[in-house]
């Protein structure tokens, strides 16, 4: 199969790691034919190392790839996907995928009227443990998120909402095919001038109940979550790449590890993507999913902002 030429848009912390994944894991699938930033100093020191070319400017881009990875500032992204969409060529977006909803459906409909693939960068869908939890996962009672990373010093254009809960967001949404009938959010601003601690609840119409808590000021780095079922509770932990099913058998409960083949979820999402493209296939989490999730996330943020008041 012909390997695709593909970007990376954007050499930050994410980008980087979206680089060293096509460079030295996927090399046998894609052809890295630039790397584009503001930032040139940092840039082409990428660009020696992994021996490709340098581009100021994205448009200049344009005739030289078959799609691009876009990690710029989330404020940037409507913009740098629209260029790429509308000039043919497949584009993979770091979440969230734009500032707002009607961004976001713009981009959904460039994608289908050019039959091109758009897929949000939500990478817990990827994770190993994630996956082998799928299958036990229908018609969930309750669901519980936990999320808390140490403060970043990046990614401060936007509130732990956007930049952290949005991934739980996903994947209940992904868990539930069901509209939201009722929602509550409190939020903090402690360290940044928008929310870095947040909790919120999620009541689904079939009455599944969601919390979810996320804090980009702890001390301690945890990715769980929870999901409560008819005689069955499942305890994932996304970090560890690890899960625990347990079952009721009369008056006892069972524990069981589920068998899991570790991988790295940049790489699994990342080849996704281009085995969608090369296999003409819907991406795992398609542009739409990924608006889903901004829809959800930005009345988080406005309830937390209401409450504030």
């Amino acid at each position: 199969m012909k390997k695709l030429n593909i970007a990376v848009i954007g050499i930050g912390h994410l980008g980087s790691r979206h680089l060293k994944v096509y460079a030295e894991q996927l090399c046998h699938l894609v052809n890295t034919v630039g790397i584009c930033d503001t930032k040139a100093d940092r840039t082409e020191r990428l660009a020696s190392h992994y021996n490709v070319p340098f581009f100021e400017d994205y448009k200049d881009l344009l005739g030289k790839v078959d799609a691009v990875n876009i990690c710029v500032p989330t404020t940037s992204h409507y913009e740098v996907a629209k260029f790429f969409l509308e000039n043919g060529v497949h584009t993979l977006i770091e979440k969230p995928v734009t500032m707002d909803v009607a961004q976001a459906d713009e981009l959904i409909d460039i994608a289908a009227k050019n039959n091109l693939k758009l897929q949000v960068g939500h990478v817990e869908r990827f994770n190993s443990a994630f996956l082998a939890i799928k299958h036990f996962t229908k018609d969930p009672l309750f669901i519980e998120c936990h999320r808390l990373n140490k403060f970043p010093n990046r990614s401060l254009d936007i509130g732990v909402v956007m930049d952290l809960m949005i991934h739980d967001i996903d994947i209940i949404l992904g868990l539930n095919d069901c509209p939201i009938k009722d929602m509550h959010a409190v939020g903090v601003n402690v360290l940044t001038d928008r929310e870095d601690i947040a909790s919120v609840r999620v009541i689904f119409e079939n009455g599944c109940v969601c919390n979810l808590t996320a804090s980009r000021v702890s001390d301690e780095v945890m990715r769980k979550i929870r999901i409560f079922l008819k005689d069955t509770y499942i305890s994932l932990d996304y970090v560890k790449q690890e899960a625990f099913i347990y079952k009721k058998h009369g008056t006892q409960i069972s524990k069981h590890a589920l068998p899991i083949e570790k991988d790295e979820p940049l790489k699994q999402e990342i080849e996704s993507f281009v085995n969608c493209i090369q296999t003409d296939t819907k991406p795992v989490v398609s542009g739409v999913e990924g608006r889903d999730a901004l829809k959800l996330a930005l009345g988080v943020c406005e309830a937390i902002v209401n409450a504030q008041k």
